[in-house]
């Protein structure tokens, strides 16, 4: 069986059938939570009182993320596939699924310029990756990633309904779909994918959101959603990296115009990048501290995951999940790195974001207790909440 990895390394495609559709949007899961810890790393770095536009850029930004992960699941559960969190990424740095060799690894970096630089070559648009004269061996955005399984599930759909007797690649369980009232009313709304019409207006809200739509800086959230425009991820992250506020004239490649940002880039707890828990074997208190992050992080992972599956009232776990994740991140920023060179260098301790078996294990068992102790699922939604770990800190 060709897997994900190998399909990565052929000439660049639409899925040509069904089981390399799943694929793809199995990759899109995957793509779609690698985002999270880089940008939760960038955001929950930013020294407390300081930095709140861009704290608030980020925040926005990884809300729409969650959004997109949900939406990428739905996809994927629609044509009758199952989300693997086994497979996301178990530590940074890492190669987004699928891309091309010329998209940088992303890493773990605290709010800094190269922290941009890290969220700007993610969230690129299409349009700015100009051809180099190669194969390709992958997507050069992510844009151009959705645009093959928007490609592939259209025609795909088309050549079912075509068949004789009629049907179609929508063959998942409607009630294995996550909708509005399971996911809190913030980065965007949350939709159930059913057919065709549904699975392109997943793809257009992803796409727009990520790098504009039709070649502008903005999304389509007004057209989508009713609510009011603002500009694409892209972009946003530009403002920070400038300085500057977009105007509304403004275009994709013309710098920002707009207002001055009060920007100030020290006040950040600077981190290495490739930092791992086994860094802190010297330091039995941080250790502890990292390993009892990332038994948090692989928690939240399994939760989804058991989402994912048809549970979709355990979506208001996420949000305290998200809380302890927060507060177990500041207790290793406020310290030294334990390694005395680093520390010498001004380095922090920081949250490594590795997933091993055994962590995902004992999220896994956290899950199933949820789904044990959880006997009316319909009492327990919520919705309408804005979560507290995304508020302005």
């Amino acid at each position: 069986m060709t897997t994900m990895y190998e399909l990565a390394q052929q000439d660049y495609r639409q899925p040509k059938d069904v089981p390399e559709l799943r694929r793809y949007l199995q990759a899109a899961l995957e793509v779609e939570h690698l985002t999270i810890p880089v940008y939760l790393t960038g955001m929950y770095s930013i020294k407390p009182g300081t930095n709140a536009y861009a704290y608030g850029v980020i925040r926005s930004v990884l809300l729409e993320e969650m959004l997109h992960m949900t939406l990428a699941a739905n996809l994927l559960t629609a044509v009758g596939g199952k989300a693997d969190v086994s497979k996301f990424v178990r530590k940074y740095p890492a190669r987004l699924p699928f891309a091309d060799k010329r998209v940088p690894e992303v890493r773990l970096r605290h709010y800094s310029p190269e922290a941009l630089v890290t969220f700007l070559d993610i969230e690129r648009p299409q349009s700015f990756v100009p051809p180099n004269g190669q194969k390709p061996t992958g997507w050069t955005s992510i844009g151009q990633f959705y645009d093959a399984i928007r490609r592939g599930v259209t025609d795909l759909e088309q050549a079912a309904r075509e068949q004789e007797p009629p049907s179609t690649i929508f063959t998942g369980v409607a009630g294995d779909q996550i909708g509005p009232r399971d996911f809190y009313n913030s980065g965007g709304e949350v939709f159930a994918v059913t057919g065709l019409k549904t699975a392109l207006l997943a793809i257009e809200v992803i796409s727009d959101q990520g790098e504009g739509a039709h070649d502008t800086i903005w999304d389509s959230d007004d057209k989508i959603f009713g609510e009011e425009r603002q500009v694409a991820h892209y972009f946003r992250f530009n403002e920070i990296h400038k300085g500057r506020r977009y105007g509304r004239h403004d275009l994709p490649r013309t710098s920002p115009s707009g207002p001055l940002l009060d920007i100030t880039w020290a006040d950040a707890y600077p981190i290495d990048p490739m930092a791992k828990i086994e860094d802190y074997r010297d330091s039995p208190e941080l250790k502890t501290q990292a390993v009892l992050f990332n038994k948090t992080y692989a928690k939240l992972i399994a939760v989804l995951e058991k989402t994912f599956h048809g549970r979709s009232d355990l979506m208001h776990h996420v949000v305290p999940l998200m809380l302890e994740l927060r507060d177990a991140s500041q207790r290793l920023y406020r310290n030294p790195h334990p390694n005395a060179a680093k520390a010498a260098l001004g380095l922090h301790a920081s949250p490594t974001f590795e997933l091993t078996d055994l962590f995902l294990a004992e999220g896994r068992t956290y899950a199933d207790e949820l789904v044990a102790r959880t006997e009316e699922p319909s009492q327990l939604r919520g919705g309408g909440v804005l979560p507290s770990w995304t508020r302005p800190h």
